[in-house]
Formats: structure tokens, C-alpha cells, sequence
């Protein structure tokens, strides 16, 4: 079923702005100091979820394909981003986040043979000077393992998108079938690391069970499943421009929910990150239409999430 362009950009959009809810939540319903825990219970559940509604296995090389982009996209990237969460002040692990389309950019030169423009560079580097205005707050040292993770972490899911795009999808698979692959594959990766590392599962009360279900359904399957079907149908750089919107939403929520307030520099700092987002699906060309075949896809292709 074919949408328009504007659709499916307003559709890809839900899941950084999804993902921009996850501190509120975490912060008012989630036991305390469990981020691997959180990280398994949003990635498994929701890749075996998927995988039920699927119902396809990988088949040949996309054994492998899966595993890395699950480790790239989901194993290594939810304990890195936690980690420097954790151990950066103010905010920064969100701007370092938000350097993403920069990551994007260097990585295809590399991995795609497309070369970023000036346009895109610029809009990158405004897209995160206007979140830094937004998140930055006057706050303690920094700490190199904490910048180190934050670094890995957008490296990883940066690294990630870009092979998604260049791997294309095996024939007669749709993204619900790749998104369940790849949250399956990283929530295995998750889940000795948090076991290891926090022992068992904390008690859930309500509100805790109700907050990691949005987590892994509408947060995590649903999600991952609108971001990974854009790669499908846009430029790894178009879908990374609309990163900055996830922690735009977690200003918004805070201010709207949490009764944070928001200064005149945060109120520019959006406008500034926003009008990045907007520009940067105007900054490179539209992919053409998906090839069903896996391999590199260079010249006709999107990523491995084409089709509805």
C-alpha cells in the first residue's frame, strides 16, 4: 500500500517521539537503577512479539545480518545509551545523540559511496547545537566512560541504520518480520549482561507493569517497527534527521507532566533543532524504489524495512 511522502515522514516520526516519553516513564513508574533490566524487557518481548505476528525466520546469511544489526541497533546500543545517561551531567548524552546525522553522514561516504552535502552538514550541526540549548544544564566533570558510551552508543545504532539501508531485505519479507528479528537478537545479547550485572528481576507493582508493557509494545515493537519501516523508504540521513525530535519530546513531556519549566533559550533551542528536522528531509534525494533482494543496494535501495 502505497502513502505519501508526508505521510510516511509523520509515520517514522511516532517513534523518536515515542522514545522521547521513555525518561518520564522510567522516572515515575519503573523500579529504580534496573537500566538493564529495562533495556531486556523492552527488547525481547516486543522482537518475540513480533515474531509470533511474523511468523518468518531468517533464512541463509540474514542469520548473521540480523544478528549484527540486532546487536548494532538494539544489544549494544540500550546499555551504552544507559550507561552514559547515567554517568554524563545534563543532558549531554542526549547531544552527543543528537550528532547522529553527522555519524550518518560520515558512515555512508564509507559504506554507501554517498557523499554528504554542505546542506547536510550544517543542518546536522544546528540540529545539535539546538538540543544542547535544550538539555545542557551547568553540571558537574565530565566522565570519559560516560562520553566514551555515549560516543558508542550513537556510533552503534548510527552504524546500524546506515547497514540496514545498504544490506537491503531478503525477498518476500516485510519489516514486522526484520523488526522482530533484530529486537529478538538484541534482547538475547541484553539479557546475560543484565542478569550479570543486577542479579535478579526486581517486584513489580502496577504501575511498574503497566509502564514496561508501553515500553515494549508501543514504545519498542511499534516503534521500532514505524523507524525501521522508513529506512525501508527514505535516505538513512532523512530518518536520522528525525532523531532530535525524541529529546524534544522528553522537554515537552517534562514541562507538560512533570511540571518542568522551560526558559527562553531551551524555547529557541527547540525551534532551532525542529527547523534542523524539517530541513533535513529536504537535504538529500528520496531512495528509489526497494529492491526485494538482500545485498548491497546501493543504486536502488533503501533498507531492509521496504514494503508494508
Amino acid at each position: 500500500m502505497a502513502i505519501s511522502r508526508p505521510a510516511l515522514i509523520t509515520l517514522t516520526a511516532l517513534a523518536p517521539v515515542s522514545w522521547g516519553t521513555t525518561y518520564a516513564v522510567t522516572t515515575q513508574f519503573l523500579p529504580p537503577d534496573r537500566p538493564l533490566f529495562t533495556a531486556l524487557v523492552r527488547a525481547l518481548p516486543a522482537g518475540l512479539l513480533l515474531l509470533t505476528l511474523a511468523r518468518v525466520l531468517p533464512r541463509g546469511a540474514w542469520w548473521w545480518k540480523a544478528a549484527v544489526l540486532g546487536a548494532l541497533n538494539i544489544g549494544a546500543f540500550f546499555p551504552l545509551l544507559f550507561l552514559s545517561a547515567y554517568r554524563l551531567p545534563g543532558g549531554l548524552a542526549a547531544v552527543v545523540g543528537s550528532a547522529g546525522p553527522l555519524f550518518v553522514a560520515g558512515l555512508s561516504v564509507l559504506l554507501l559511496g554517498q557523499r554528504p552535502t554542505a546542506r547536510t552538514l550544517v543542518t546536522g550541526a544546528v540540529a545539535a547545537f539546538g538540543v544542547s540549548l535544550v538539555v545542557l544544564k551547568a553540571a558537574g566533570s565530565l566522565d570519559t566512560l560516560g562520553l566514551l558510551a555515549a560516543v558508542a552508543s550513537t556510533a552503534s545504532m548510527s552504524t546500524g541504520t546506515v547497514l540496514t539501508q545498504r544490506w537491503g531485505r531478503p525477498g518476500g519479507v516485510g519489516p514486522l518480520a526484520l523488526t522482530g528479528w533484530q529486537l529478538t537478537a538484541g534482547g538475547l545479547l541484553i539479557a546475560p549482561l543484565a542478569f550479570l550485572v543486577e542479579g535478579a528481576p526486581p517486584a513489580l507493582d502496577g504501575p511498574a507493569l503497566g509502564g514496561y508493557l508501553y515500553l515494549a509494545v508501543a514504545n519498542t515493537a511499534l516503534a521500532y517497527w514505524l523507524w525501521f519501516r522508513g529506512i525501508g523508504r527514505m535516505t538513512a540521513t532523512q530518518v536520522t534527521f528525525l532523531g532530535p525530535l525524541s529529546p524534544l519530546t522528553a522537554a515537552v513531556v517534562g514541562w507538560a507532566a512533570l511540571g518542568q519549566a522551560l526558559t527562553p533559550v531551551q524555547l529557541v533551542g527547540m525551534g532551532l533543532a525542529f527547523g534542523a528536522t524539517v530541513a533535513g528531509q529536504f537535504v538529500t534525494r528520496p531512495p528509489r524504489k526497494p529492491g526485494l533482494a538482500g545485498g548491497n543496494v546501493r543504486g536502488a535501495a533503501v533498507g531492509v524495512r521496504g514494503g508494508v
